[in-house]
């Protein structure tokens, strides 16, 4: 087993101590790592970032209190510009990459059903309508 897998295996042990973590997260966390972790110590790894695989299915990597990164395997409420900046992505280039609909949220789907329902009771369009007469 390699330095860097051997590393990896740690980091990710000593994560799943402190939250609780799916099978999927460790897996892609795992694998994040030991490529990171190759390229910091110069080794070639066995993943080209061209030919890379989706950590999870991409079509349930958007779950009702979570969404999975795709890129790295991480659990987040909403996976923002910022984020994906990390990887060298935006929006739009994400989507393209794994194959998903251009319309796609990349929130999950408590937080953007919690912020339609707080849109309708605002009614913002009502005092739109107002401005204009």
């Amino acid at each position: 087993m390699g330095d860097a897998l051997k590393e990896a295996l740690e980091i990710v042990a000593a994560q799943a101590r402190v939250r609780h973590m799916t099978e999927d997260e460790i897996v892609a966390m795992t694998r994040s790592l030991v490529i990171s972790l190759n390229q910091i110590l110069g080794e070639s790894s066995t993943d080209s970032t061209q030919d890379q695989e989706p950590v999870i299915d991409p079509a349930k990597h958007r779950r009702e209190k979570s969404i999975t990164c795709l890129e790295c395997g991480k659990s987040f409420k909403s996976i923002t510009s910022r984020h994906l900046k990390l990887h060298g992505l935006d929006k739009k280039t994400y989507l393209a990459k794994w194959d998903l609909p251009k319309g796609t949220s990349l929130t999950c789907k408590a937080l953007a059903r919690e912020r339609r329902d707080r849109m309708k009771e605002m009614k913002l369009w009502n005092y739109r309508e107002k401005e204009n007469s």
